[in-house]
C-alpha cells in the first residue's frame, strides 16, 4: 500500500501548485459564504477531532524510540502529522468544489457519488471510534460501559446538531475558543506551578518544531508505518472536508484561500504542540482537572468532525431531515454512526482501507478531468460560483 498512498499523496501536492500557479488571483464564492474567521473555525473543527487533544502525549515517546524518526525531534514530527502539507491538501478539495465540480459535475456520476458518500459514511465513525479507544488512556477510571453511553450521547448530539446549520457554526467558534482557552490554561500552568519547566522551554520548543520545514520533503512520502497510517487517515478525509468547506468560501482569491488554509491552521497547531512537548520533556503529571479540559475539548471537536459529514453526506444522498422528517433523520444517522463505531471495534474493518478506497476515487477523477477538461476553458477570465 506504500507506493499507492507515495503516488496519491505527491499527485495531491503536486495539483496545489499547479492551482496556485495557474489561478493564483481567481476569486472564490461559495454557496453560503460566511466571513474568514468563522469559516476557519469551521474548517479548524471539521477537519480535527480529539486526537488533536488526546494523542500527542502519547505520540512522543514513539517518535522518539523510532529510528525512522531519527532524522529530526519528537516535537517536528508531531507536527509533521498534522501540519501544513495536510491543510495544503485540503486547500486543493475546497478549490475543486468551489470552482471547478461546478463546471464538471463529476460528483454527480451515480458511481462516483456512491462510493465517495460510502467513505463519507465510514470516516464520520472513525472519528468517533478513534476518541472511543482512546478515552481509556485519559481517563483510566472510567468504566466501559460508561465510555459506551459517552459514545452515545456524542454521536447524538452530533446528529442533532448537524440537523441546525447555526448550531453548527456556533458549536465550531466555541470549541475553537475552547481549544484557545485549553492552550493558555496549560501554559500558564507551566509558568505558574511547575518548577521542573518554564516558559523558556516553551519558546524553546518553537526553535525545535521550525525543524519540520528544514525537513519538509521528508514528510511528503510515508516514512514509517505509522506516519503511512496518518497519510490514509488524512487521504480519507481530504475530499469531503473540501466539499463542506467550499461553500463557506467567502470571496477570497486562490493564493488568500490557501494561506488561509494552511497558515491560520497550523498556527495554532504547532503552538499547542509546543506546550504539550514541554509537559512531555519534563515528565509533568497533567493533574486532574486539567486532563478533564482537555477530554471536553476533545468531546466538541469529535462532535463538529461528527456534525458536518453527517450533514454533508445526508444532503449528497437526499437523507436530509427536510426529507425524512425529524424523527426518522435522528433515528437513521445514529444507528447508523453506532454500527460503524461497533465495525471499527469488533471486525477488522480499518481506516486504511476507506483511505485506500479515496485514493482510487482520485485515479477515477483525473481521469474524468481529464476527458472534460474543455469545460474548463475560460474559468480563469470569470468569477468562480459554486
Amino acid at each position: 500500500m506504500t507506493p499507492i498512498i507515495t503516488v496519491a499523496y505527491l499527485s495531491v501536492l503536486a495539483c496545489a501548485l499547479f492551482v496556485l500557479v495557474r489561478w493564483p488571483g481567481l476569486r472564490l464564492h461559495g454557496e453560503t459564504p460566511v466571513g474568514l474567521f468563522t469559516m476557519i473555525a469551521l474548517l479548524f473543527t471539521a477537519g480535527l477531532d480529539m486526537g488533536l487533544v488526546m494523542l500527542p502525549l502519547s505520540e512522543f515517546p514513539i517518535y522518539q524510540a523510532e529510528p525512522a524518526f531519527g532524522f529530526t525531534n519528537a516535537l517536528a514530527v508531531e507536527f509533521g502529522m498534522w501540519g501544513p502539507l495536510v491543510w495544503l491538501m485540503y486547500f486543493v478539495t475546497t478549490f475543486y468544489f468551489v470552482a471547478v465540480e461546478p463546471r464538471l459535475r463529476l460528483f454527480e456520476i451515480p458511481a462516483v457519488k456512491l462510493v465517495y458518500n460510502l467513505t463519507v459514511i465510514a470516516t464520520c465513525s472513525f472519528t468517533c471510534y478513534l476518541f472511543m479507544s482512546n478515552l481509556p488512556a485519559y481517563a483510566p477510571d472510567l468504566p466501559p460501559g460508561a465510555v459506551w453511553v459517552l459514545v452515545a450521547v456524542v454521536i447524538a448530539a452530533a446528529v442533532i446538531s448537524s440537523g441546525d446549520m447555526r448550531v453548527m457554526k456556533w458549536l465550531a467558534i466555541l470549541s475553537s475558543y475552547g481549544f484557545g482557552v485549553l492552550a493558555f490554561t496549560a501554559l500558564a500552568m507551566i509558568g505558574l506551578v511547575y518548577s521542573r519547566v518554564g516558559l523558556t522551554d516553551f519558546f524553546g520548543n518553537i526553535g525545535l518544531l521550525a525543524d519540520y520545514f528544514a525537513h519538509l520533503p521528508r514528510f511528503a512520502t510515508p516514512i514509517a508505518d505509522y506516519h503511512e497510517f496518518y497519510l490514509f487517515w488524512w487521504f480519507a478525509w481530504s475530499i469531503m472536508i473540501g466539499q463542506f468547506v467550499a461553500r463557506f468560501v467567502g470571496g477570497l482569491r486562490v493564493w488568500q484561500l490557501a494561506l488561509a488554509m494552511v497558515l491560520m491552521p497550523a498556527v495554532p497547531l504547532g503552538l499547542w504542540f509546543c506546550v504539550l512537548f514541554v509537559y512531555h520533556q519534563g515528565g509533568v503529571v497533567i493533574p486532574t482537572w486539567l486532563n478533564w479540559f482537555m477530554i471536553v475539548v476533545g468531546i466538541v471537536f469529535v462532535i463538529n468532525s461528527l456534525d458536518s459529514l453527517i450533514r454533508l453526506y445526508s444532503a449528497n444522498l437526499g437523507w436530509s431531515k427536510e426529507r425524512l422528517g425529524t424523527g426518522r433523520y435522528y433515528m437513521l444517522h445514529f444507528l447508523l454512526q453506532l454500527a460503524l463505531v461497533v465495525a471499527y471495534m469488533f471486525t477488522p474493518f480499518k481506516i486504511q482501507w476507506v483511505g485506500l478506497v479515496v485514493a482510487g476515487l482520485y485515479g477515477v477523477i483525473y481521469v474524468l478531468l481529464a476527458w472534460r477538461i474543455g469545460r474548463l476553458a475560460g474559468l480563469g477570465k470569470a468569477k468562480a460560483l459554486a
